[in-house]
């Protein structure tokens, strides 16, 4: 368990590291880009294995425990150590973050976004990777900021070279915002380990911020939720988002959406609800508050961008949804408490895998039609892909009400939890604020509920006869061998986590209660 863990970590480098030399003559295949492309798929699927073995090894009845750990000396003079474990809070994000980077290695070894050498691509996606995965298992604050920052130059050469039009600024204002958040997440995160006299997180959480005055932890909440609420992205910093979704390739959009935000919210949950209750405490109201503008704010966009004559672009209306789902996540971690939190780990695993396969499918359409303009796809009387292509509209509009939170499916439980921790927050928070904010979250599923349908309306149904203008073949195709297996086990497990669970919860629900109570539960 413990090598495994830590293979899990490290595999993605030596991956990167060995796809930028040249194939050995035997496993060339048809050319050299097939090659380093299968050396992607094969990297990312033996992470996947390993960590499927390390679920499978975890002890499911103490999921609050840390396991397969690693405790390292790594700079003495600072106690700085190479901390590495995880509970039933990260490892369900591990193994969606090791099953969406193979994923999207797969899609790409069939279909290469257009850029420079596959070779880089490659190197970057599996760099991407060993940062994503690392985030998830370090238990050493400055390891966290390290791999938290480790995930930025490749994401951002990802969008500015493989990436469509305007791919240049939306890189540039992607590394710009989350740098500028990540210094001042530094300094809360120096403010707390020189205080504390240690950068342990495990230690951290245990003390539950006695070491820590009043002061000291408003401070770091301050400074470090900054940086998370960049990464999130929380309104109004949410403003790179968009862009970036827009401009990034197929794969970049998957990650960013289904990995990258999730790096935010759990530094929520894993930093500042145990290490700094009291600061949280104060900050809580806020955060709520700004997480249910965030819910209404993406709504109503995604509303704009879905109405006939506004030239929406369906990347970014999928981009400002996901504004509005991490506002559910967010509002389940102010509430600070059990139901709440749990709540908001749910929404998190529900909306990478939904958006994640929302963000497949649009990418599909764009390469299709060579736009993702919804007025240009749905024409005059719709994209009718029920018609042209019934297997990609009904994936299609199974994806979208999956993330409107139909009942039964993942998306429905993550806000539900979150809002009715809001209903009841914890106590010594107002709980008519948090009321209204829930009223504000309940008014954000049924706006969410509109666009979805309508974008559903709009690219599903219509006359198969009636092309739209520029009118693209008749014959449409429809789910290739490749987008298949790429986007089955998405599907899959939202329906599995919707009708089950239990599964998700029974990881996370210990952990979380003995997070809260400082370790103590």
């Amino acid at each position: 368990m413990q090598f495994l863990l830590a293979f899990v970590v490290a595999a993605p480098l030596l991956g990167a590291a060995a796809a930028l030399l040249p194939a050995p003559p035997g496993l060339k295949g048809k050319s050299p880009e097939q090659a380093v492309l299968r050396h992607g798929v094969t990297v990312t699927g033996v992470i996947l294995a390993a960590a499927v073995a390390l679920a499978l090894g975890f002890d499911h009845d103490a999921p609050a425990r840390f396991q397969a750990t690693t405790d390292l000396s790594w700079i003495p003079a600072l106690d700085v150590r190479i901390h590495l474990g995880i509970d039933g809070i990260s490892l369900p994000l591990l193994l969606m973050t090791a099953l969406l980077f193979f994923l999207c290695a797969l899609y790409s070894y069939f279909k290469l976004p257009e850029g420079p050498s596959p070779k880089a691509f490659v190197a970057l996606l599996l760099v991407l990777e060993s940062g994503t995965l690392a985030t998830f298992a370090v238990l050493d604050l400055l390891l966290f900021f390290l791999a938290f920052e480790m995930v930025l130059i490749p994401m951002y050469f990802l969008i500015a070279r493989w990436g469509g039009a305007q791919r240049q600024a939306a890189a540039w204002k992607f590394i710009l915002y989350t740098l500028l958040g990540s210094v001042v997440m530094l300094l809360g995160l120096l403010l707390i380990g020189l205080n504390s006299g240690t950068f342990d997180m495990v230690a951290l959480a245990s003390d539950n911020g006695r070491e820590l005055s009043h002061t000291t932890q408003l401070l770091a909440v301050l400074a470090i939720g900054l940086g998370l609420a960049v990464k999130t992205p929380m309104w109004p910093l949410h403003s790179w988002l968009p862009d970036a979704h827009t401009a990034a390739p197929t794969v970049g959009s998957v990650l960013l959406a289904g990995v990258l935000l999730k790096m935010g919210t759990y530094g929520f949950v894993r930093i500042l609800l145990p290490v700094t209750p009291d600061g949280m405490a104060t900050f809580a109201p806020y955060l709520g508050a700004f997480a249910a503008i965030g819910i209404v704010y993406g709504s109503l966009a995604c509303l704009s961008l879905a109405r006939k004559g506004n030239k929406g672009d369906l990347k970014r209306l999928i981009a400002y949804s996901s504004v509005g789902h991490m506002g559910f996540v967010l509002l389940g971690i102010a509430s600070m408490t059990p139901t709440g939190v749990n709540g908001a780990l749910f929404a998190n695993i529900a909306h990478g895998l939904i958006t994640g396969l929302l963000f497949f499918l649009v990418g599909a359409l764009k390469d299709r039609y060579k736009t993702a303009d919804l007025d240009t796809l749905a024409g005059a009387t719709g994209a009718a892909l029920y018609g042209r292509a019934p297997h990609l509209g009904a994936l299609l509009a199974f994806a979208a009400v999956a993330s409107l939170g139909l009942p039964g499916l993942a998306g429905f439980w993550g806000e539900m939890l979150a809002l009715f921790g809001a209903f009841d927050p914890a106590q010594g928070l107002s709980r008519p604020a948090f009321l209204t904010y829930m009223a504000f979250g309940a008014f954000g599923t049924l706006l969410t509920a509109a666009y979805l349908l309508i974008v559903v309306r709009r690219v599903c149904m219509g006359d198969p006869k009636a092309l739209p203008e520029p009118a693209p073949a008749l014959e449409l195709a429809d789910i290739q061998r490749y987008e298949f297996a790429a986007w089955t086990p998405l599907a899959a497990l939202t329906v599995l986590a919707g009708l089950w669970p239990a599964v998700l919860l029974g990881l996370t629900d210990p952990a979380v209660q003995k997070l809260l109570a400082g370790g103590n539960a």
